[in-house]
């Protein structure tokens, strides 16, 4: 399994890269590929200052080795090898008019000496799962917008099981969530994680959904960005934009699990960071005007919508 789905990732990178190479139409993607000394390495690839997209990475690794001390706490492993692969993309647009997304597909395994199934956040017998999703963070709210990005969400689901969109839809609310501030990093989209064999889906079952999912990102996130690419905007929209990429920037440092676990297995910290956009604002104590476009948005995010 392993083998067969970083061999898909790898032909995703691929497939993704040359579609949004195609909506910018000036940029292309830098490629560095890097090495782990502890076992493994990947494949990055980053765009900038292009017509359409201001920074963004579609990255991909597999990494293997000894298990650190502080992801063995979690797991409740006494000691333990894994094996860890996946895609990770974060596009960040010059106009704000078109969203920030985020998606992650990644496949994980472990071989530990011992386990207990009582306090392990896998169970007993789950040493391999799939986890992923992908979510849209607007600075402006186009309904019609958010309702294409959930509606392609919940057609990839509904092919495997009708309950898997409204579970993991709520459960990206639930994650993609900055505490603090007591509001959602965007307007959601699918997040689901530790998904082992079980009686009703086998491991072939779940890279069957994983890789729907992944298949059908072009289709919900290219025509937003084709709609909204060319609209004007004003400096104040573009400093809004730069406020609201700091709310980003403080979820991914602070809450992210990705991020946190690139940074224990010591991972490419250019590769890990590459998600921080490139010019980001911190006003202090900022409110926008009440009723305003940018208060609209602030109102969803602090209160989840059903958008399909």
């Amino acid at each position: 399994m392993k083998n067969k789905f970083y061999a898909y990732i790898q032909n995703l990178q691929d497939q993704i890269c040359k579609g949004l190479e195609a909506v910018d139409g000036k940029a292309k993607f830098h490629q560095d590929s890097w090495d782990r000394p502890e076992g493994g390495g990947g494949r990055t690839r980053v765009i900038e200052n292009g017509n359409v997209f201001e920074k963004g990475g579609v990255n991909i690794s597999a990494v293997h080795g000894k298990l650190p001390d502080s992801m063995q706490k979690l797991f409740n492993v006494d000691e333990a090898d894994f094996f860890a692969c996946g895609l990770s993309l974060v596009l960040h647009p010059k106009n704000p008019m078109v969203p920030t997304v985020h998606a992650n597909w990644r496949y994980f395994e472990m071989y530990p000496k011992n386990v207990s199934g009582e306090t392990s956040p896998l169970g007993a017998g789950g040493l391999s799962w799939f986890g992923g999703g992908q979510d849209l963070t607007p600075y402006y709210l186009f309904e019609e917008d958010a309702i294409h990005f959930h509606q392609t969400c919940k057609t990839a689901c509904h092919k495997h099981n009708p309950e898997f969109y409204p579970t993991y839809k709520k459960r990206c609310d639930e994650y993609f969530y900055n505490a603090h501030r007591e509001e959602g990093r965007g307007i959601g989209g699918l997040f689901f994680d530790y998904c082992k064999a079980t009686d009703d889906m086998t491991m072939q079952d779940w890279y069957n959904f994983v890789t729907e999912v992944g298949d059908s990102f072009l289709e919900a996130y290219v025509p937003i960005v084709e709609k909204r690419k060319d609209l004007p905007y004003t400096e104040a929209q573009k400093d809004w934009q730069e406020i609201r990429r700091g709310r980003y920037v403080e979820f991914n440092l602070v809450h992210d699990k990705g991020t946190l676990f690139g940074l224990k297995t010591n991972g490419r910290i250019e590769s890990i960071l590459m998600s921080l956009p490139p010019h980001v604002q911190w006003v202090y104590d900022h409110h926008p005007e009440v009723g305003s476009d940018e208060d609209k948005l602030l109102e969803v995010l602090k209160n989840p919508k059903d958008w399909v």
